[in-house]
């Protein structure tokens, strides 16, 4: 105000708060972690973590550790869904499944990377056979004991699978490829994964 003495200072948008955010994530994050794919980081850059978590979660959205989505559900770690997407290596001729954690960001993530994106919820992973072999990237956004075998029956020969595997009781990142008709998943790294509720109980799964 003119002659008052006092300085008027402006609030900074919420979004210029959450772009710095989203830019030290990837820095100090992501690249320091070995996850400097272009791809990786240039869709970590562009989408919105802050608008997949509760209102009350976005000032920890960028930070290092799961946010709490209610009903049991988490996001992941911003290194984790980083390392997910490096090792799925999406390409545009991929015709690719999701199995969602809950959130929606991962399917962001890969949507304009692959040829056609089917998003599905844990839950209906066990009766996910109304076609057989007809994808060729398959990513569960989240930790699993076993990968149930409806999910391998839409997996076409060849096709990759990444996921989070429990392993003695540690989340490990892991990935593998159809062959021969079966799925080896391969623990890759050790990783802060939620473990998915419905893929925690084996007794729940029919195999």
């Amino acid at each position: 105000m003119k002659g008052s003495g006092m300085t008027v200072v402006k609030d900074r948008p919420a979004h210029a708060g959450f772009a710095a955010a989203r830019k030290a994530m990837v820095d100090s994050q992501l690249r320091v972690s070995g996850v400097n794919t272009d791809i990786v980081r240039e869709r970590m850059s562009a989408v919105p973590r802050e608008e997949f978590v509760p209102e009350d979660m976005r000032a920890i959205a960028y930070m290092d550790r799961a946010v709490p989505l209610g009903n049991g559900r988490f996001l992941a770690a911003p290194l984790v869904h980083g390392r997910i997407l490096e090792e799925s290596g999406p390409t545009r001729e991929d015709a690719a499944l999701l199995v969602d954690g809950g959130s929606g960001y991962m399917a962001e993530l890969l949507r304009p990377l692959v040829g056609s994106l089917e998003v599905i919820k844990p839950e209906d992973a066990s009766t996910a056979t109304r076609k057989k072999g007809d994808i060729t990237l398959l990513v569960i956004d989240g930790a699993i004991e076993q990968l149930p075998d409806a999910l391998t029956k839409r997996l076409a020969e060849g096709g990759r699978v990444v996921s989070g595997l429990v392993v003695r009781g540690l989340t490990r990142l892991a990935s593998g490829r159809k062959i021969a008709g079966e799925v080896s998943l391969i623990p890759l790294a050790e990783i802060g994964i939620p473990v998915l509720p419905e893929f925690a109980a084996p007794k729940s799964w029919s195999f």
